[in-house]
């Protein structure tokens, strides 16, 4: 839990850090590119991404478990043998990676519905290798319990690196706006720089490596099911922002994004629990702890939802002013981010509920993530469908897929939060009555911060709203083995206690 609670420190400072970084790139990409031209850069982004993630081919958890076994399998020669692992991850990574790519370069209809901002913006294949490399270095790290560098390369590194490229490029003569493209590239290989100069620190270069044709296919094979759930479930963030590009023009998606990537700051306080998460449940897991697995699930979904609803009311409630940032052209996406913003909240349930299901029930957990999905999806559908029926406007259809995401979200918690309860025959809920006492104070504060001007609202309001709230759930909500997360310096826990026996 000591280890938890340390990762989760680090996490939430890199999601402050995350929030500072955020702001200049979409400040340039609205106001200086255009919000036309952010829709178009968005329904490329959220293909790579996904992609990216198939290409990792679910290390980002599956690493944990395959490190934790080749460790208790070859003893002394542990430490060569963990290294190897980890580069016989990024070759099968690049193997698909180029089979990925080459379908991409023949049909990029897909990556540009709404057409292209440059023909530069090709480009933008060439971040998958990078993206998914990445991700499988920082698995790596995280594995040492070094969540340091992904808050380095995830929170400060990439962000800033895609602010000042983007910016940079604006004075560029010729490239106009291809920029976007430019810059994204450049921000996630910068990313992959940071991460590989930890690794190499941490686990050195190969030693004895020789790649295996048939150990490739079974690690490849092996990880489907985990790079499902790691599809699906960053899918269903940007299944939406896919859609609406074949539904709406691309102002309509530029807004919607930018509502989605000021709603993807507290989704990446759960997500990047799940490094450290993994292997410390793979080792419980190895010991049959199963009571223990469940304590750690109930600790930190409860950590993350109160951490969650907290940042969620900051952004919602004077939701006008921060949708501003990006120009009034995006201020009709308030719902839209106030939806999203609620999804988040409602689906921390089924992240940290997903983190042990898929080392323990991983074909179960797929098919209730493709469930899900597939149930979003026609949601999506069906109510921009809808909401067009009725005449409504294209800000009423993007609510609509943001609605969609929270009912979908919504039912994941809770069919995954059931099913692993059964599984580890032990409570897992994250819920507390102390969130909404915490909350309450907090709307009060908020409608008072609503009637300041749009600058006093965003600079004084917002933060006396997570004050208030962070006070509140502190003195109502926070038992001594949830103080812990805010304390530094934590004393052993005895072995009977850390067993589960006493």
């Amino acid at each position: 839990m000591a280890t938890l609670a340390k990762g989760g420190r680090t996490n939430a400072l890199g999601f402050v850090i995350r929030l500072i970084a955020r702001v200049p790139f979409l400040f340039i990409g609205y106001r200086l590119y255009g919000v036309e031209e952010m829709g178009r850069f968005a329904s490329a982004f959220v293909i790579i991404e996904i992609l990216a993630l198939l290409c990792a081919l679910g290390e980002k958890r599956g690493l944990a478990q395959r490190l934790t076994e080749g460790a208790e399998e070859h003893g002394p020669d542990s430490e060569r043998i963990k290294t190897n692992l980890v580069f016989d991850g990024m070759l099968g990574s690049l193997l698909v990676t180029g089979v990925v790519s080459a379908l991409l370069l023949a049909f990029p209809a897909v990556m540009f519905p709404n057409g292209t901002n440059s023909p530069l913006d090709i480009w933008m294949i060439a971040a998958l290798p990078g993206y998914a490399l990445t991700e499988i270095l920082l698995a790596a790290q995280a594995y040492r319990y070094d969540i340091a560098t992904t808050v380095r390369a995830r929170a400060i590194v990439e962000p800033w690196a895609i602010s000042i490229a983007a910016g940079a490029f604006l004075l560029v003569p010729g490239i106009g706006d291809g920029g976007l493209a430019l810059a994204f590239i450049i921000s996630i290989y910068a990313g992959l720089a940071t991460a590989a100069w930890s690794f190499a620190r941490t686990y050195g270069g190969p030693r004895g490596w020789r790649p295996n044709p048939a150990h490739q296919y079974r690690l490849i094979t092996r990880a489907l099911p985990l790079v499902g759930a790691d599809v699906i479930e960053r899918g269903t963030r940007l299944l939406d922002v896919i859609i609406l590009g074949f539904f709406v023009s691309p102002v309509t998606v530029g807004t919607y994004f930018f509502a989605q990537q000021i709603a993807s700051l507290p989704q990446k306080l759960k997500t990047s629990f799940e490094p450290i998460l993994s292997p410390v449940i793979t080792k419980n897991l190895k010991s049959g702890n199963m009571a223990a697995i469940a304590q750690q699930v109930r600790q930190v979904g409860f950590w993350i939802i109160a951490l969650q609803l907290g940042i969620a009311m900051m952004l919602a409630i004077p939701g006008e002013a921060v949708m501003g940032l990006g120009g009034p052209e995006v201020v009709g996406g308030t719902g839209a981010l106030t939806l999203l913003l609620a999804a988040e909240v409602v689906a921390s349930m089924a992240v940290v509920s997903e983190g042990v299901l898929v080392y323990i029930a991983r074909k179960r957990n797929l098919a209730i993530s493709i469930g899900v999905i597939t149930l979003q999806a026609v949601l999506t559908v069906g109510l921009i469908l809808l909401a067009k029926a009725y005449g409504l406007n294209e800000g009423f259809q993007a609510a609509s897929a943001a609605g969609a995401l929270f009912v979908a979200l919504g039912l994941s918690s809770l069919v995954k939060a059931i099913v692993l309860k059964t599984l580890l025959k032990a409570p897992v809920s994250n819920w507390r009555w102390a969130l909404v006492w915490a909350a309450g104070p907090a709307v009060i504060v908020g409608f008072l911060a609503t009637q300041l001007p749009e600058w006093a609202e965003l600079l004084i309001g917002g933060p006396a709203i997570l004050a208030v709230y962070l006070w509140v759930i502190w003195k109502r909500g926070f038992g001594e083995e949830d103080k812990v997360l805010f304390r530094k310096n934590v004393a052993p826990v005895p072995a009977e206690q850390a067993t589960g026996k006493a």
